[in-house]
């Protein structure tokens, strides 16, 4: 049963927003996304954004939040959250000093935890948006898995990014099923990859973001569209149903294919066709 509804991280078309905040938002609507995924406001004030989703029809359904912004000011950020009416926010990314297997992972987990209990205590569920590195093996089980456990549901829940469980070889709709008592939003990101990719990250933004001087050969790693990769799109739509996850979020990095507008708007007509 097909109860999920789509929003879009808007991470995907960072610069158009940067250029034209609210007309984003605008053409986000006119496509069929009935929600958004914020990372970043840029500067915007909170009850100024909420009245436009308001007037649009738009649900913030969550943000991705720095770690460090987090530890720095989290009650500020959390209630610009509630502001905005926001069910979820998300911790999207490590540096990777702080990584699995560092020293400072035991550190990072503790402070996910404190974010988690301040979060819930306003009302809001915390997220953890997945790369590939969360899938070291730490005696003998993925440190993702070790966060999961180390850290009960009310405090975080998964935000599985379905791209990065592929290319750290699972199976991603396996991996929802795993966590479908903690699976409230779930991120859709086509990619082709063909061998040994190296230097993946540096796709994220322009800048890369551990090695600005990254490249990346494009043949054998690049982000895609939904449904023009190699992603089990059905599959785990399949899985998201029978979770019964609340959103699926549409998400995509760089491309040199088609401007990212163009981008989202393909994968929102993708979903369409598949019933969402």
């Amino acid at each position: 049963m097909k109860n999920a509804k789509v929003a879009v991280q808007l991470y995907s078309v960072r610069d158009d927003l940067e250029k034209d905040f609210y007309g984003v938002l605008k053409q986000v609507k006119e496509m069929g996304y009935a929600g958004v995924e914020f990372a970043g406001f840029y500067d915007q004030p909170a009850d100024k954004v909420k009245a436009a989703l308001d007037d649009l029809g738009l649900t913030a359904v969550s943000s991705h939040v720095p770690l460090d912004a987090l530890n720095g000011d989290a009650d500020s950020i959390i209630a610009y959250h509630k502001t905005l009416g926001c069910d979820f926010m998300a911790i999207p990314w490590l540096d990777e000093p702080r990584r699995p297997g560092t020293d400072k992972w035991p550190e990072v987990v503790t402070q996910v935890k404190a974010i988690g209990k301040a979060a819930k205590a306003a009302g809001i569920q915390l997220l953890y948006h997945n790369h590939d590195f969360e899938f070291l093996k730490i005696d003998g089980k993925y440190a993702l898995d070790r966060l999961y456990g180390s850290i009960p549901a009310d405090l975080l829940a998964t935000e599985v990014d379905t791209c990065w469980v592929s290319v750290a070889g699972e199976d991603p709709a396996a991996y929802l099923r795993k966590y479908a008592d903690r699976s409230p939003v779930v991120h859709l990101k086509d990619f082709i990859k063909i061998g040994e990719a190296a230097n993946m990250y540096a796709l994220i933004d322009e800048k890369g973001k551990d090695d600005t001087t990254a490249v990346v050969d494009r043949s054998t790693f690049d982000f895609r569209p939904l449904g023009l990769g190699q992603l089990a799109l059905e599959e785990i739509l399949k899985a998201v149903d029978d979770i019964g996850s609340k959103w699926i979020v549409v998400e995509q990095d760089r491309s040199t294919e088609r401007p990212p507008m163009e981008a989202i708007k393909i994968s929102r007509e993708t979903l369409k066709k598949l019933g969402y």
